[in-house]
Parts: C-alpha cells; structure tokens; sequence
C-alpha cells in the first residue's frame, strides 16, 4: 500500500470533519515549530456526542488510507479528543 503524504492526510482529516459537520475547522501547519509533526487540525463540535462520532468517523478513513493511528485521548469524557495519526 503507498504512503499516505502528510498533505493527504490533513485533507482526508477535513474532508472526514465537513461530512459530519464540525465546524470550526482549522488546519495550522507547525513544521517550522517542531519536528514532531506538521499539521494540527482542530474543530469544534456540538455535544459531546459529536465529539465522540467525529472522533470515530476520522480513524475509519484514515485507516482505510493506509494511515496508523498511533493513539486516541480522552474519547471516553467526549469534551475533547485527540486523534494522532503519525
């Protein structure tokens, strides 16, 4: 399976947010900041709830795509969660 490029990893992040309407969408590119990573995408959600669904709905795809999903954080409280997708 080819590599998933950092590039389309961040589009199929958006793309994964719009169709069960995140709002708030913001890709910032911090390659220049650290090495760690090169994109940081947040968005916002209504419910708790929503949070969880965008959470899940984001892994799936990326999976597909050949992406590892090295961790998922504080799923379970559904206030916030980070997805890190490598």
């Amino acid at each position: 399976m080819k590599k998933l490029t950092t590039l389309a990893k961040k589009k199929l992040v958006i793309g994964a947010l719009e169709d069960i309407k995140a709002h708030d969408i913001q890709a910032i590119d911090v390659s220049k900041v650290t090495s760690i990573f090169d994109w940081i995408v947040v968005a916002s959600a209504d419910s708790a709830r929503q949070t969880k669904a965008l959470s899940r709905h984001l892994r799936d795809p990326l999976k597909d795509a050949g992406a590892h999903i090295i961790r998922t954080e504080d799923e379970g409280g559904g206030d916030w969660v980070l997805v890190s997708a490598g």
